[in-house]
């Protein structure tokens, strides 16, 4: 039997519904699969309303003269750049700043390393996203070779007396560790190549990190072993499902104020659980 085209719904039909209900009922009567359809207007919707709350965490923090630095760490092409992207579209970019810093200079190389860090940190009333952060010095460098031992350990023993400077002097610092598998790691890295918009996203270092997997799980798991504390906890968010992440990340940076509105707000603003929890020794990991 040769296979029939599904009927497409008419602008009428559009124009006339009154509920999703409607919608859902003529789309099954004609064949049409809406499925996919709903879960991005689910997705979207969900999206707007955060970001929305969002946009009345900033004008709390500005009104209240808070220092809010969030830090995406990650393997490459765990979604820490979409995610930024999301938290930030509706920002006023006058109190908020994104921070990449690229690799140090050579006059930075013989400073203090958390030096060029601290001069980014957030001014009174400044919300500072940070696409990768110090902990470079933790994983990336140490698997790459990028930083001698004693670098690294010296930089492992001062983040904790670090990061207890900055939460004694009122800044709110919040850890993201964004979680992928190797598996939907290479599918993503793949995804890259075959896009030339994002091309540019690859680089020969990405491919080192499929094949140097279980170095960066070792030095993942010492840094998360040495630099999770009570006042600076490292946050897991699981990222195979890119859109559940951007969501669920958000509602976890919301979570954390007491801001004006949020106890009227229609969005779901506690995180699921079993996408973003505090990291513990025994805490399912994707990327081991």
């Amino acid at each position: 039997m040769d296979n029939v085209a599904p009927v497409l719904l008419t602008a009428e039909e559009l124009l006339s519904f009154k509920k999703r209900s409607d919608l859902v009922r003529l789309a099954d009567d004609k064949g049409v699969d809406l499925k996919k359809a709903l879960r991005n207007l689910r997705y979207e919707e969900e999206l707007r309303q955060l970001q929305a709350e969002l946009v009345d965490l900033q004008q709390y923090v500005a009104k209240k003269k808070l220092r809010v630095a969030i830090i995406f760490e990650g393997r490459d092409a765990a979604g820490k750049g979409g995610s930024i992207k999301r938290f930030t579209e509706h920002l006023n970019p006058r109190t908020m700043r994104l921070v990449a810093l690229p690799k140090p200079t050579e006059v930075e190389t013989g400073q203090w390393y958390f030096r060029r860090y601290i001069r980014a940190m957030p001014d009174p009333g400044e919300i500072v996203f940070f696409d990768r952060s110090w902990y470079n010095r933790a994983v990336v460098e140490p698997v790459m070779g990028f930083c001698l031992n004693k670098d690294y350990e010296r930089f492992m023993k001062q983040v904790p007396e670090y990061e207890h400077m900055l939460y004694e002097d009122g800044v709110i610092l919040i850890k993201f560790w964004f979680s992928i598998s190797k598996e939907e790691q290479q599918r993503r890295f793949h995804s890259r190549l075959e896009n030339p918009l994002k091309r540019w996203k690859f680089s020969p270092v990405d491919m080192k990190g499929q094949e140097l997997w279980d170095k960066y799980t070792h030095y993942k798991e010492q840094m998360f072993s040495r630099t999770h504390t009570p006042f600076s906890p490292w946050i897991i968010v699981k990222t195979n499902d890119k859109r559940t992440a951007r969501l669920e990340s958000m509602r976890y940076v919301l979570s954390q104020f007491e801001y004006p509105g949020k106890n009227r707000s229609k969005a779901v603003l506690i995180p699921d659980p079993n996408v973003v929890a505090r990291y513990y020794r025994q805490l399912e990991q994707m990327d081991i």
